[in-house]
């Protein structure tokens, strides 16, 4: 593990470790996404929040593990770790795509445990109770799974110029895709927390009424902020969101 990475049990790392921060932040990444990924949103929020970034089975320092390929699974492995290194610190959940249904049903399981999350900021994610039917249909088809992957956006560009490089990412991939494609909300209790949807201003995989759906899942405020780009807009907007989450996160502790 690199000298600049610090785990937290089996699930977290910390890139940038701020103790002092009020605040802690869990970030979920997207499907095929590691927790490299939100290194730069890290680096922006150090040190004013404690970010915390989740590293799924089967990647990074972790590719000998099985794939969870079941969202709830996810949520419930993640919940028992969180559980079992408790920090009196709040906490707030940051969840960019797939990471945004995980980081939902984690923030259900925090809030039945009565540790509700400050908030849950789902980025580039249609509400949990919209389903898309059909939309992983030709999951087990490679070149279907690359098209839409460089379609998207947001493999890193070592991948993207060397094919044989991005088929050995084809496992993980379709594992993450798998756990999407079977995840279906089950109605309960909305979460009590508030919902800031982040969402591309050009990205095909949410619709406005997608979105706007997010306000059903919750009986606090619901939010809504719109970035330049598509799915990936965090890639080229990551000053404007650290500028967001410190804005709605620092203040909630004050005093």
């Amino acid at each position: 593990m690199s000298a600049t990475t610090a785990a937290t049990g089996t699930w977290v790392r910390r890139f940038h470790p701020a103790p002092e921060a009020p605040v802690r932040l869990l970030c979920l990444p997207h499907s095929g996404g590691s927790a490299s990924y939100f290194h730069p949103l890290s680096r922006a929020l150090s040190p004013a929040l404690d970010v915390l970034t989740v590293q799924y089975p089967g990647r990074g320092d972790r590719r000998g593990e099985p794939f969870v390929t079941d969202v709830r699974e996810m949520a419930d492995r993640l919940f028992a770790e969180l559980q079992e290194r408790p920090d009196p610190r709040p906490l707030a959940l940051f969840g960019h795509s797939l990471g945004a249904t995980v980081g939902f049903e984690l923030a259900l399981r925090l809030e039945a445990a009565g540790t509700a999350p400050l908030a849950l900021f789902a980025s580039s994610r249609r509400a949990p109770s919209t389903h898309r039917e059909g939309e992983y249909a030709n999951i087990e088809d490679d070149d279907w799974v690359l098209s839409t992957v460089k379609e998207l956006g947001g493999t890193p560009q070592e991948l993207l110029v060397d094919e044989k490089l991005l088929r050995m990412n084809l496992p993980v991939l379709r594992a993450d895709y798998r756990a999407a494609q079977g995840y279906r909300y089950r109605p309960g209790p909305a979460l009590a927390c508030p919902v800031v949807a982040m969402i591309g201003q050009t990205d095909s995989k949410v619709s406005l009424q997608e979105a706007a759906a997010w306000r059903t899942h919750t009986t606090a405020e619901t939010t809504f902020h719109w970035f330049p780009g598509g799915h990936f807009y965090l890639n080229t907007r990551v000053p404007e969101v650290a500028t967001l989450l410190r804005t709605r996160l620092l203040p909630a502790t004050a005093g």
